[in-house]
């Protein structure tokens, strides 16, 4: 029997890995028996994620890794693996809101191991960042030794130590992921401080210019999320990703004017607007050849066809509001388009 977990089931990641486990492998497994035992389980506090975009056959809890209540769900269902995808992951914003990100990136995570090693979970799936690695020369490789210049980037990398800690001193079989600017269908859009793409488009829909921040010549990849949903099922339960990091997609890097002008095509409109520069890594993008060694990785979908699907779904949601920080815990230099 396999049940399985996943947090941040309402985001991208969490809403699209839990449609392919119930809609593509689910099915696909032989024996009635097996296949009848399969339990898909998710929670998500939906301060980023949505209900719409939940299956119908996901067993479903509103709440947070940091819910008191959260330990006795784990106890309750007992998931035999688990995929750790809730994070509130605005790089640029994290220098701001230090507390809140090490509460929900690190402090979170630590609640989650804690419960992966007093159930005997087969293995715990963490999505990491490519911010782990900080400025350098890229490809970005994961023999490199991380250096985040960031507090997203720190406490993702001092989650990725102690998830390792609890491998060697609790048995605890782990794959840590470092996904790359995914993109694609049910990604939040309406948050104004990450997902670059889908701040763009959600932009556009609002009659407003993309904003790119500095010259628009740093680089960076992109992951369409069809193409890595398959991997990310591989890495919490493939034997050859025990135990390893692994880069997850980005095999062509673009500069941001790159990106902005491809998406301007497929949309058939939109202008650019250029703000101030932020503090960020000029140019970050992966090495890619572990997750087509380890998780079979297909990079099948260009950047265009992309962002065709993606926002073809767009034009399909509701106008939500868009999510403004209310305040700040720090607000000394902070950029001038993120005042309130």
């Amino acid at each position: 029997m396999g049940r399985y977990l996943i947090t941040g089931c309402g985001g991208l990641l969490g809403a699209n890995l839990a449609d392919w486990i119930l809609d593509v492998w689910k099915p696909s497994v032989n024996l009635d028996h097996v296949r009848n035992n399969i339990e898909v389980h998710g929670i998500d506090d939906l301060s980023g994620g949505y209900k719409e975009n939940l299956h119908p056959d996901l067993k479903f809890k509103q709440m947070s890794v940091l819910d008191p209540e959260f330990v006795d769900y784990f106890a309750e269902i007992r998931p035999t693996h688990v995929w750790h995808l809730a994070a509130y992951a605005a790089e640029g914003l994290s220098p701001f809101i230090r507390c809140y990100n090490y509460d929900n990136n690190l402090k979170a995570t630590a609640s989650v191991v804690n419960c992966c090693i007093k159930h005997d979970v087969k293995r715990l799936c963490f999505t990491s960042t490519m911010a782990v690695y900080g400025e350098g020369e890229p490809p970005f490789d994961e023999a490199l030794l991380p250096k985040p210049i960031d507090p997203y980037g720190v406490a993702k990398y001092a989650a990725e130590m102690d998830i390792q800690i609890a491998g060697e001193q609790h048995d605890l079989d782990w794959c840590i992921i470092r996904p790359h600017n995914v993109y694609g269908r049910k990604q939040n859009i309406w948050d104004k401080y990450r997902n670059v793409l889908g701040i763009w488009m959600s932009q556009t829909l609002n009659n407003e210019p993309m904003t790119i921040f500095g010259d628009g010549e740093q680089k960076r990849a992109f992951s369409y999320i069809n193409d890595s949903v398959e991997p990310l099922f591989k890495a919490g339960v493939d034997p050859r990703a025990s135990k390893q990091i692994i880069n997850l997609g980005g095999i062509h890097e673009y500069s941001i004017n790159e990106a902005a002008d491809t998406l301007i095509k497929v949309m058939g409109k939109g202008e650019k607007k250029y703000l101030e520069t932020r503090h960020e890594a000029r140019y970050a993008y992966p090495t890619y050849q572990k997750s087509i060694d380890k998780l079979d990785y297909k990079h099948t979908t260009s950047l265009e066809d992309g962002l065709k699907d993606m926002w073809d779904w767009a034009n399909t949601q509701p106008n939500r509001e868009r999510f403004i920080w209310p305040f700040y815990e720090l607000d000394n230099k902070i950029y001038s388009y993120w005042k309130n």
